[in-house]
């Protein structure tokens, strides 16, 4: 029987040490095993999400979701021109009788461009966005507002899963 000449080399080398054939198989399970699984599938995240806030007058607060992504990936923006292509980036809050909304999530001016991974005209954030959301406390006391962003990353020849990412903004008690 003609084997080829790595698979003739394994035979001659466990030949050599006469080992019997299910302990070669068992000698060289470890080997092919290390080998085949050597390289470990690499998780991107581009995309890193902060949470602040910022005092303004009358007992509001400014909620601060900002996004800062890596050299050439972009996140959408909360709204997009058609509805079948990337999804929109969601920031949500979860209520609480601490603090109630004022008006809609607002975000830094996006960028208009031909999306290739989509071909159409979207609307996206590439370096950094900021996505503020307004509330007016009901109450003195320090308290902490939860929250969610939905996201979708993509560069220019791929997009990622979109994402959920837990945030919690740190409101401190009202100055006396």
């Amino acid at each position: 029987m003609m084997l080829p000449a790595r698979a003739n080399d394994a035979r001659l080398f466990l030949a050599a040490f006469k080992v019997p054939l299910m302990r070669r198989a068992t000698l060289l399970f470890p080997f092919i095993s290390a080998v085949a699984f050597s390289q470990t599938p690499v998780k991107l995240d581009p995309v890193k999400w902060t949470a602040n806030t910022e005092v303004g007058t009358n007992g509001e607060v400014d909620l601060k979701a900002m996004a800062v992504m890596e050299e050439g990936w972009h996140v959408y923006a909360l709204t997009l021109p058609r509805n079948d292509g990337p999804l929109p980036t969601i920031v949500a809050h979860v209520p609480s009788t601490d603090y109630t909304l004022v008006g809609s999530v607002l975000e830094d001016k996006p960028e208009e461009v031909e999306d290739p991974n989509f071909a159409m005209l979207v609307r996206h954030h590439s370096h950094n966005a900021t996505f503020i959301q307004r509330i007016k406390r009901n109450s003195a006391a320090a308290f902490e507002v939860k929250g969610t962003v939905e996201y979708m990353a993509c560069n220019n020849s791929m997009c990622l899963p979109p994402v959920t990412v837990p945030l919690v903004y740190k409101v401190e008690a009202a100055a006396q």
